[in-house]
């Protein structure tokens, strides 16, 4: 994956919510930051990594 090397943006009023949902595939986890339009990104619960394994 190619880092993002556009400039910084203040994102001190971010705010950023999960949830794991259901769809006709299986679960989807869901990362949105609500405080922006279209901030979102959905992985299906099986391929995510957990916390454990990301240190």
């Amino acid at each position: 994956m190619t880092p993002d090397a556009t400039a910084s943006v203040d994102d001190s009023g971010a705010e950023v919510m999960a949830s794991v949902d259901r769809s006709q595939t299986g679960q989807r986890l869901i990362i949105a930051d609500i405080s922006r339009d279209d901030a979102w990104l959905a992985a299906d619960v099986a391929d995510a990594l957990a916390l454990d394994e990301w240190q």
